[in-house]
Protein backbone atom coordinates (compact mmCIF):
# COMPACT_ATOMS: atom_id res chain seq x y z
CA UNK A 1 0.00 0.00 0.00
CA UNK A 2 1.46 3.79 -1.00
CA UNK A 3 1.65 5.67 1.79
CA UNK A 4 2.05 8.99 2.44
CA UNK A 5 2.83 12.24 5.55
CA UNK A 6 0.09 12.85 7.68
CA UNK A 7 0.80 16.22 7.57
CA UNK A 8 3.74 17.36 10.12
CA UNK A 9 2.49 14.87 12.34
CA UNK A 10 5.07 12.71 10.67
CA UNK A 11 2.60 9.74 10.68
CA UNK A 12 3.00 7.47 7.42
CA UNK A 13 -0.24 6.23 6.41
CA UNK A 14 -2.19 4.21 3.91
CA UNK A 15 -3.61 6.48 0.80
CA UNK A 16 -6.77 4.79 1.65
CA UNK A 17 -8.31 5.00 4.87
CA UNK A 18 -10.88 3.34 6.61
CA UNK A 19 -13.94 5.20 7.34
CA UNK A 20 -15.61 4.39 10.45
CA UNK A 21 -19.44 5.34 9.94
CA UNK A 22 -20.88 1.86 8.20
CA UNK A 23 -18.93 -0.78 10.87
CA UNK A 24 -21.95 0.05 12.91
CA UNK A 25 -24.27 -1.59 11.09
CA UNK A 26 -22.13 -4.90 11.87
CA UNK A 27 -22.11 -7.38 14.83
CA UNK A 28 -18.54 -7.94 17.24
CA UNK A 29 -17.64 -10.93 15.10
CA UNK A 30 -18.06 -9.34 11.84
CA UNK A 31 -16.25 -6.15 12.91
CA UNK A 32 -12.63 -7.83 13.75
CA UNK A 33 -13.11 -9.67 10.57
CA UNK A 34 -13.00 -6.34 8.88
CA UNK A 35 -10.27 -5.10 11.26
CA UNK A 36 -8.42 -8.28 10.49
CA UNK A 37 -8.85 -7.34 7.32
CA UNK A 38 -7.66 -3.91 7.26
CA UNK A 39 -4.35 -5.03 8.37
CA UNK A 40 -3.72 -7.79 5.66
CA UNK A 41 -4.81 -5.30 2.88
CA UNK A 42 -1.87 -2.97 4.52
CA UNK A 43 -4.28 -0.26 5.40
CA UNK A 44 -2.94 1.31 8.32
CA UNK A 45 -5.33 4.34 9.13
CA UNK A 46 -8.68 4.49 10.99
CA UNK A 47 -11.08 7.36 11.60
CA UNK A 48 -13.78 6.95 13.59
CA UNK A 49 -15.96 9.51 15.77
CA UNK A 50 -17.92 9.33 19.36
CA UNK A 51 -21.06 9.61 17.19
CA UNK A 52 -21.21 7.04 15.20
CA UNK A 53 -22.80 4.91 17.46
CA UNK A 54 -21.21 1.49 18.41
CA UNK A 55 -18.17 2.11 16.11
CA UNK A 56 -15.46 3.14 18.47
CA UNK A 57 -16.33 0.05 20.43
CA UNK A 58 -16.26 -2.49 17.55
CA UNK A 59 -13.07 -0.81 15.99
CA UNK A 60 -11.89 -1.74 19.79
CA UNK A 61 -12.29 -4.80 19.89
CA UNK A 62 -10.50 -5.43 16.48
CA UNK A 63 -7.57 -3.95 17.66
CA UNK A 64 -7.06 -6.05 20.78
CA UNK A 65 -7.31 -8.89 18.50
CA UNK A 66 -4.79 -7.81 15.74
CA UNK A 67 -2.42 -5.56 17.75
CA UNK A 68 -2.43 -1.63 18.73
CA UNK A 69 0.21 -0.73 17.18
CA UNK A 70 -0.82 -2.07 13.53
CA UNK A 71 -2.75 1.15 13.29
CA UNK A 72 -2.68 4.91 13.37
CA UNK A 73 -6.03 5.83 15.20
CA UNK A 74 -8.34 9.07 14.57
CA UNK A 75 -11.36 9.89 16.04
CA UNK A 76 -13.63 13.36 16.89
CA UNK A 77 -16.29 14.17 19.04
CA UNK A 78 -18.66 17.46 18.49
CA UNK A 79 -18.00 18.10 22.20
CA UNK A 80 -17.25 22.00 21.97
CA UNK A 81 -16.64 22.81 25.41
CA UNK A 82 -14.14 21.88 28.10
CA UNK A 83 -15.52 19.39 30.07
CA UNK A 84 -17.31 17.46 27.79
CA UNK A 85 -14.48 17.34 25.04
CA UNK A 86 -12.46 15.61 28.67
CA UNK A 87 -14.99 13.49 29.35
CA UNK A 88 -15.32 12.43 25.12
CA UNK A 89 -11.73 11.92 25.08
CA UNK A 90 -11.78 9.14 27.78
CA UNK A 91 -14.96 7.39 26.48
CA UNK A 92 -13.19 7.16 23.32
CA UNK A 93 -9.94 5.55 25.06
CA UNK A 94 -11.92 3.14 27.36
CA UNK A 95 -14.14 2.08 23.79
CA UNK A 96 -10.90 2.15 21.77
CA UNK A 97 -9.01 0.25 24.35
CA UNK A 98 -6.29 1.89 23.98
CA UNK A 99 -3.87 4.71 26.54
CA UNK A 100 -3.47 6.77 23.33
CA UNK A 101 -5.40 8.05 20.42
CA UNK A 102 -2.57 9.44 17.42
CA UNK A 103 -5.25 11.64 16.28
CA UNK A 104 -8.54 13.24 17.69
CA UNK A 105 -10.55 16.14 16.13
CA UNK A 106 -13.30 18.09 16.50
CA UNK A 107 -16.11 17.07 14.81
CA UNK A 108 -18.45 18.84 12.27
CA UNK A 109 -18.00 22.30 12.68
CA UNK A 110 -20.78 24.52 11.70
CA UNK A 111 -20.63 28.15 12.44
CA UNK A 112 -18.71 30.21 13.84
CA UNK A 113 -19.98 30.45 17.02
CA UNK A 114 -18.90 26.81 17.43
CA UNK A 115 -15.64 27.41 16.29
CA UNK A 116 -15.17 30.15 18.58
CA UNK A 117 -16.68 28.13 21.83
CA UNK A 118 -14.06 25.34 20.72
CA UNK A 119 -10.85 27.80 20.99
CA UNK A 120 -12.42 29.79 24.01
CA UNK A 121 -10.84 30.10 27.92
CA UNK A 122 -13.63 27.05 28.24
CA UNK A 123 -13.60 25.26 25.64
CA UNK A 124 -13.09 22.41 24.25
CA UNK A 125 -9.23 22.87 22.72
CA UNK A 126 -8.56 23.57 26.06
CA UNK A 127 -9.42 20.10 27.18
CA UNK A 128 -7.04 18.38 23.64
CA UNK A 129 -4.72 20.29 24.64
CA UNK A 130 -4.24 18.85 27.90
CA UNK A 131 -4.58 15.04 26.94
CA UNK A 132 -2.01 16.10 24.50
CA UNK A 133 0.83 16.84 27.52
CA UNK A 134 -0.52 13.85 28.87
CA UNK A 135 0.20 11.58 26.03
CA UNK A 136 -2.95 10.57 25.20
CA UNK A 137 -3.43 11.90 22.27
CA UNK A 138 -0.77 13.00 20.01
CA UNK A 139 -2.01 15.11 17.77
CA UNK A 140 -5.24 17.30 16.91
CA UNK A 141 -7.27 18.10 14.08
CA UNK A 142 -10.91 19.67 13.02
CA UNK A 143 -13.41 18.42 10.51
CA UNK A 144 -16.00 20.19 8.95
CA UNK A 145 -18.60 20.28 5.75
CA UNK A 146 -18.14 24.34 5.37
CA UNK A 147 -15.07 25.88 3.35
CA UNK A 148 -14.77 28.98 5.70
CA UNK A 149 -14.78 27.37 9.17
CA UNK A 150 -11.95 24.70 7.83
CA UNK A 151 -10.25 27.40 6.28
CA UNK A 152 -9.80 29.09 9.13
CA UNK A 153 -9.09 26.14 11.14
CA UNK A 154 -5.82 25.64 8.97
CA UNK A 155 -4.92 29.44 9.27
CA UNK A 156 -5.15 28.89 13.01
CA UNK A 157 -1.88 27.33 13.95
CA UNK A 158 -4.24 25.29 16.47
CA UNK A 159 -4.51 22.16 14.11
CA UNK A 160 -2.47 19.45 12.74
CA UNK A 161 -4.95 18.42 10.32
CA UNK A 162 -7.84 18.95 8.62
CA UNK A 163 -10.90 16.26 7.33
CA UNK A 164 -12.99 18.00 4.56
CA UNK A 165 -15.38 16.61 1.53
CA UNK A 166 -13.47 15.97 -1.74
CA UNK A 167 -14.78 13.85 -4.74
CA UNK A 168 -15.22 14.82 -8.64
CA UNK A 169 -18.20 16.56 -7.82
CA UNK A 170 -17.16 18.44 -4.38
CA UNK A 171 -13.87 20.20 -5.26
CA UNK A 172 -14.29 23.51 -3.67
CA UNK A 173 -11.38 22.92 -1.51
CA UNK A 174 -8.54 22.24 -4.01
CA UNK A 175 -6.86 25.77 -3.35
CA UNK A 176 -7.22 25.00 0.48
CA UNK A 177 -5.28 21.91 0.15
CA UNK A 178 -2.58 23.19 -1.56
CA UNK A 179 -2.22 25.56 1.04
CA UNK A 180 -2.81 23.29 3.90
CA UNK A 181 0.64 21.32 2.30
CA UNK A 182 2.10 24.79 2.66
CA UNK A 183 1.43 24.97 6.15
CA UNK A 184 2.26 21.60 6.74
CA UNK A 185 -1.14 19.94 7.65
CA UNK A 186 -2.12 16.68 7.16
CA UNK A 187 -5.14 16.32 4.64
CA UNK A 188 -8.16 13.90 5.41
CA UNK A 189 -10.85 13.62 2.87
CA UNK A 190 -13.80 12.32 3.78
CA UNK A 191 -16.71 11.63 1.39
CA UNK A 192 -14.27 10.57 -1.79
CA UNK A 193 -17.30 8.66 -2.89
CA UNK A 194 -19.98 11.96 -2.58
CA UNK A 195 -21.57 9.84 0.55
CA UNK A 196 -22.18 6.48 -2.15
CA UNK A 197 -24.22 8.90 -4.70
CA UNK A 198 -21.19 8.09 -7.35
CA UNK A 199 -21.66 5.07 -9.12
CA UNK A 200 -18.21 4.82 -10.79
CA UNK A 201 -16.64 4.06 -7.32
CA UNK A 202 -13.35 3.33 -9.19
CA UNK A 203 -12.26 5.84 -11.19
CA UNK A 204 -13.71 8.63 -7.79
CA UNK A 205 -11.41 6.91 -5.21
CA UNK A 206 -8.60 7.20 -8.28
CA UNK A 207 -9.71 10.85 -9.37
CA UNK A 208 -8.81 11.83 -5.40
CA UNK A 209 -6.04 10.34 -4.90
CA UNK A 210 -4.22 12.30 -7.79
CA UNK A 211 -4.37 15.33 -5.66
CA UNK A 212 -1.05 15.25 -4.18
CA UNK A 213 -2.04 17.34 -1.17
CA UNK A 214 -4.22 15.27 0.01
CA UNK A 215 -3.22 12.36 2.72
CA UNK A 216 -5.43 9.86 2.45
CA UNK A 217 -8.98 9.25 1.82
CA UNK A 218 -11.48 7.38 3.92
CA UNK A 219 -14.25 5.76 2.10
CA UNK A 220 -16.88 3.99 4.62
CA UNK A 221 -16.48 0.30 4.42
CA UNK A 222 -18.65 -2.64 5.99
CA UNK A 223 -17.58 -5.16 3.84
CA UNK A 224 -14.14 -7.76 3.62
CA UNK A 225 -14.94 -7.10 -0.14
CA UNK A 226 -15.16 -3.45 -0.44
CA UNK A 227 -11.65 -3.57 1.62
CA UNK A 228 -10.11 -5.90 -0.58
CA UNK A 229 -11.81 -3.74 -3.35
CA UNK A 230 -10.37 -0.33 -2.31
CA UNK A 231 -6.62 -1.56 -0.79
CA UNK A 232 -6.45 -2.79 -4.40
CA UNK A 233 -6.32 1.15 -5.79
CA UNK A 234 -4.09 1.80 -2.75
CA UNK A 235 -1.42 -0.86 -4.05
CA UNK A 236 -1.87 -0.66 -7.77
CA UNK A 237 -2.28 2.93 -8.48
CA UNK A 238 -2.12 4.28 -11.74
CA UNK A 239 -3.46 7.82 -13.14
CA UNK A 240 -7.06 8.20 -14.67
CA UNK A 241 -6.61 8.37 -18.39
CA UNK A 242 -8.49 10.92 -20.94
CA UNK A 243 -11.69 8.11 -21.18
CA UNK A 244 -12.15 7.43 -17.50
CA UNK A 245 -11.72 11.53 -16.81
CA UNK A 246 -14.21 12.26 -19.15
CA UNK A 247 -16.86 9.49 -17.56
CA UNK A 248 -16.44 10.50 -14.18
CA UNK A 249 -16.53 13.89 -14.61
CA UNK A 250 -19.74 13.81 -16.94
CA UNK A 251 -21.21 12.16 -13.92
CA UNK A 252 -20.38 14.55 -11.27
CA UNK A 253 -21.87 17.21 -13.80
CA UNK A 254 -24.75 14.81 -13.84
CA UNK A 255 -25.23 14.78 -10.29
CA UNK A 256 -24.86 18.36 -9.83
CA UNK A 257 -24.58 20.15 -6.36
CA UNK A 258 -28.11 19.31 -4.85
CA UNK A 259 -27.66 15.95 -3.73
CA UNK A 260 -27.84 13.71 -0.63
CA UNK A 261 -24.34 11.86 0.90
CA UNK A 262 -25.65 9.82 2.60
CA UNK A 263 -23.73 10.69 5.99
CA UNK A 264 -27.17 10.46 7.95
CA UNK A 265 -26.86 13.72 10.34
CA UNK A 266 -30.38 14.14 9.53
CA UNK A 267 -31.62 10.99 11.33
CA UNK A 268 -34.09 10.58 13.52
CA UNK A 269 -36.86 11.49 11.57
CA UNK A 270 -39.93 11.50 13.37
CA UNK A 271 -42.21 10.08 11.05
CA UNK A 272 -39.18 7.18 10.83
CA UNK A 273 -38.38 8.05 7.18
CA UNK A 274 -35.11 6.50 5.96
CA UNK A 275 -34.19 9.88 4.18
CA UNK A 276 -31.13 8.84 2.72
CA UNK A 277 -32.62 5.81 1.01
CA UNK A 278 -35.36 7.94 -0.38
CA UNK A 279 -32.90 9.96 -2.44
CA UNK A 280 -31.05 6.48 -3.30
CA UNK A 281 -33.90 5.07 -4.81
CA UNK A 282 -34.93 8.71 -6.49
CA UNK A 283 -31.06 8.15 -8.05
CA UNK A 284 -31.96 4.96 -9.10
CA UNK A 285 -35.24 5.84 -10.84
CA UNK A 286 -34.56 8.97 -12.39
CA UNK A 287 -30.75 8.63 -13.03
CA UNK A 288 -29.79 4.89 -13.75
CA UNK A 289 -32.13 3.12 -15.81
CA UNK A 290 -34.07 1.26 -12.68
CA UNK A 291 -37.43 2.56 -12.59
CA UNK A 292 -39.14 -0.87 -11.97
CA UNK A 293 -36.98 -1.68 -9.45
CA UNK A 294 -36.97 1.47 -7.66
CA UNK A 295 -40.51 1.87 -7.51
CA UNK A 296 -41.48 -0.86 -6.51
CA UNK A 297 -38.79 -0.97 -3.55
CA UNK A 298 -39.86 2.34 -2.48
CA UNK A 299 -43.09 1.08 -2.38
CA UNK A 300 -42.91 -1.53 -0.11
CA UNK A 301 -41.40 0.90 2.75
CA UNK A 302 -43.52 1.20 5.44
CA UNK A 303 -42.36 5.13 5.91
CA UNK A 304 -41.34 6.83 2.64
CA UNK A 305 -41.34 10.30 1.07
CA UNK A 306 -45.31 10.30 0.53
CA UNK A 307 -45.07 10.53 4.73
CA UNK A 308 -43.07 14.00 5.44
CA UNK A 309 -44.90 15.90 7.71
CA UNK A 310 -42.63 18.86 6.69
CA UNK A 311 -41.67 19.30 10.43
CA UNK A 312 -38.24 20.20 9.05
CA UNK A 313 -35.78 19.25 11.64
CA UNK A 314 -33.83 17.07 9.39
CA UNK A 315 -33.07 20.49 7.14
CA UNK A 316 -31.48 21.65 10.10
CA UNK A 317 -29.20 18.74 10.98
CA UNK A 318 -27.92 18.48 7.33
CA UNK A 319 -23.98 19.82 7.15
CA UNK A 320 -24.88 20.82 3.73
CA UNK A 321 -28.10 22.49 4.00
CA UNK A 322 -30.19 21.06 1.71
CA UNK A 323 -33.83 21.60 1.27
CA UNK A 324 -34.39 18.14 2.22
CA UNK A 325 -38.61 18.63 2.42
CA UNK A 326 -38.56 19.89 -1.40
CA UNK A 327 -36.37 17.37 -2.41
CA UNK A 328 -38.74 14.44 -0.70
CA UNK A 329 -41.63 15.99 -2.03
CA UNK A 330 -39.18 15.40 -5.67
CA UNK A 331 -39.43 11.89 -4.04
CA UNK A 332 -42.90 11.21 -4.05
CA UNK A 333 -44.05 13.00 -6.81
CA UNK A 334 -41.63 10.70 -9.15
CA UNK A 335 -41.89 7.14 -7.40
CA UNK A 336 -45.59 7.47 -5.27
Amino acid sequence: MIKRLLGRTGLEISIIGFGGIPIQRLDKESAVILIEELYKQGINFIDTARGYTTSEELIGHGLKKIGRDKFILATKSMSRDYESMKRDIQISLNNLKTDYIELYQVHNVRTEEEYSKILSEDGALKALLEAKEKGSIKHIGITSHDLNIIEKGAESGHFSTIQFPYNPVERQAEELFKRAKELGLGVIVMKPLAGGAIINKELSLRFVLENNNISVAIPGMDSVEQIITNSKLGIEYRSLNDEERAIILSEAKELGSEFCRRCGYCAPCPQRIDIPVQFLMEGYYTRYNLKDWAKERYLSMENKAVDCIECGICETRCPYDLPIRRMLKKVAYNLG
